[in-house]
């Protein structure tokens, strides 16, 4: 099921664990590249093979918050057997990457040339990425977590 060939249909891909500004502002960047923006989520199983760990939040929730984003027109979560198969599916004329997006697109041009596919890819900016990274918001309320746990430390155990 193709996109409208009447509109210029972009696609966009991510975890968007920790929905932050960063995030938004690539679906920013993204739609404005086009008509509509489609945003295909990865799977928690795909993202725990590429990061080696599993999202802090699990897929349904991470798709409810891009959907609220209000640069994106359809949101879909990805295929974990076929990472392209989405691209496929809607054949977008925009393929638009993240900053940071190296482990899905090294085989994505020769991909869209074996499918005959004509999307043209582009890269977007980063936006902050020493603040707004899912990986640095991770660590930062990991490390919040672990001070809330633990507020006596500080404190001598001798009576």
């Amino acid at each position: 099921m193709p996109v409208s060939s009447d509109q210029t249909w972009v696609m966009a891909f991510g975890t968007f664990d920790f929905f932050h500004a960063g995030h938004q502002d690539y679906l920013k960047q993204a739609r404005a590249l086009g008509d509509r923006l489609i945003v295909v989520l990865a799977r928690d199983e795909t993202t725990k093979k590429v990061k080696g760990d599993s999202p802090k939040h699990n897929e349904r929730r991470r798709l409810r918050e891009v959907l609220a984003c209000e640069h994106v027109d359809k949101a879909v979560l990805g295929n974990a057997d076929d990472k392209y198969k989405v691209i496929k599916k809607y054949k977008p004329n925009i393929i638009a990457l993240g900053y940071d997006q190296f482990v899905f697109t090294y085989g994505i041009k020769t991909f869209l040339i074996n499918e005959k596919i004509d999307a043209k890819i582009v890269r977007m900016q980063s936006f902050k990425p020493d603040v707004f990274k899912s990986s640095i918001i991770r660590q930062e309320q990991e490390l919040e977590n672990n001070q809330a746990t633990t507020p006596c430390d500080h404190v001598s155990s001798t009576t």
